[in-house]
């Protein structure tokens, strides 16, 4: 099995592999190790430029654009085939990248990248228009069509799954890309510019520039040839991106931070609840923005819930992300270790009860944090309020509905929300109540391209996935013919 030898490190510009204007590269670290594997080419302004210029190429001369939603379908098709071709390759790369379990590579990331470009590739030849009812003596009418190019700006924690959230709509609906992937985690990103030219993507419709977010990735948010941002990452950095798109009138999907309630109620079963907990916490090493960082128990089972806890999370297996057994990885970055110290150390201070975990684990020299159960803190305390995005969870009990409620709301964060109760009209009335842009109800993390998601308030607007995605990523025209 080979890893990073098999992307280019190069930049993918018109269909073809080049090196950067100014000759600049930059370092790919194994996250496990703390060590550099290899490196790739890092994008100046003169690169992005290019990109959007062939992209926009690609665009006008209709290459693609003009091509039926069924042939683009087709084509998407392959794409989603190609990946589970090379499944093992995608997964190797992903693993070594960002430092996730090699099993949880490809039965999450890779399984669910093929199904979003399938799923939009169904989704690509059902943009009808509508006729319009109308006093005029006239026939009027709509049409779906493409906006342009796309500047696609993902994050580390979920390279391949969060660019094919992205370019999947944006290639179903006819658009062009230019894709920016997250200066730490590049290796998916070219790898799948190589799977997209082979299954027939049309070259200049798919460009990915490697580089910083402060050269390419404002380069390219400021780009006059850039027809929609979609952007996952911080809600910091997303109000900068919404800023700026909004100065120049450029719609914007943007998926921001998170910092999910998961309420157990008392009639939840706890076994199953418990397993639900656990996974939404540490998950990915806690990196996902729609993880469960925040328990809240109903305090009758509040003690006994915590002692299950305090059992079960010291066994849950952390190490290298090579070796199958693994279920969480490293932290992908050192700066996001020391994240993570400062919020447990703030925690310590801020009188918060340290159930099990809390210090770094010593391994290869690789950025290991071990899960982490915190209780005993108050609901105004910065490590409760704010996202740690790391392999921590918080625990807080609450009396009643409506305190499980007003608790689950009182972050800035709308990204995610989750219920374990045995009442189904609770579980509704509760799920209503939420200020999440998604609710899981009995497990946590359920995802499937059919399903939309996406955040209020801090967590950002716009929705990825089902047909929502795919209208994110076209424009509405009217057409009225007179008919006398």
């Amino acid at each position: 099995m080979t890893t990073f030898e098999s992307t280019p490190g190069q930049l993918f510009i018109g269909g073809r592999w080049r090196e950067a204007a100014d000759g600049a590269r930059t370092e790919v670290v194994d996250p496990s190790r703390g060590t550099a594997v290899t490196t790739v080419a890092e994008a100046g302004p003169a690169d992005v430029d290019a990109a959007v210029r062939a992209a926009r190429e690609a665009f006008d001369d209709g290459a693609w654009s003009g091509l039926s939603g069924r042939e683009r379908g087709r084509v998407l098709h392959r794409v989603a085939r190609l990946i589970r071709e090379n499944a093992d390759e995608l997964a190797a790369l992903e693993s070594l990248d960002v430092g996730k379990p090699i099993t949880l590579c490809g039965a999450v990331d890779v399984t669910n990248a093929a199904n979003d470009y399938e799923y939009f590739a169904n989704l690509a030849q059902s943009q009808d228009g509508a006729l319009r009812e109308t006093p005029l003596n006239a026939l009027a009418y709509t049409r779906r069509e493409p906006l342009g190019v796309v500047a696609a700006i993902t994050p580390f924690n979920f390279p391949l799954i969060l660019a094919g959230s992205k370019l999947g709509p944006a290639l179903a609906a006819g658009n062009t890309v230019v894709h920016k992937p997250a200066d730490e985690t590049p290796l998916s990103a070219l790898y799948m510019a190589r799977l997209l030219q082979e299954a027939g993507v049309p070259d200049g419709v798919v460009n990915v520039v490697t580089g910083t977010g402060p050269v390419a990735g404002e380069a390219l948010l400021r780009h006059r040839g850039v027809d929609k941002v979609a952007f996952t990452g911080s809600t910091a950095i997303g109000r900068h991106v919404a800023s700026v798109a909004g100065e120049a009138l450029k719609p914007v999907t943007m998926e921001l931070g998170g910092n999910a309630a998961h309420i157990v109620f008392e009639d939840a079963d706890l076994e199953k609840a418990v397993g639900a907990v656990i996974k939404g916490f540490v998950f990915n090493t806690g990196q996902f923005c729609m993880g469960g960082p925040r328990l809240l128990v109903a305090r009758s089972v509040y003690p006994t819930l915590l002692g299950i806890l305090a059992e079960a999370v010291p066994g849950v297996p952390v190490g290298d992300p090579r070796d199958p057994a693994t279920v969480v990885g490293p932290m992908a970055a050192e700066k996001h270790l020391k994240k993570v110290e400062e919020y447990v150390a703030l925690a310590r201070m801020e009188g918060g009860r340290i159930v099990c975990g809390g210090e770094r684990l010593d391994l290869d020299g690789g950025y290991y944090y071990k899960p982490t159960v915190i209780a005993d803190l108050a609901n105004d305390s910065r490590v409760v309020q704010e996202e740690i995005f790391g392999p921590v969870l918080t625990v807080q009990p609450f009396d009643d509905e409506d305190e499980a409620v007003a608790l689950a709301n009182s972050t800035p964060y709308g990204l995610a929300s989750g219920v374990q109760t045995s009442n189904l009209a609770r579980a509704h009335r509760v799920a209503g109540r939420l200020q999440a842009g998604i609710v899981w109800v009995n497990d946590w993390a359920m995802l499937d391209p059919a399903v939309p998601f996406g955040g209020v308030k801090d967590s950002g607007y716009g929705r990825e996935y089902g047909p929502e995605a795919l209208a994110g990523y076209t424009k509405v025209k009217s057409v009225v013919v007179s008919l006398d």
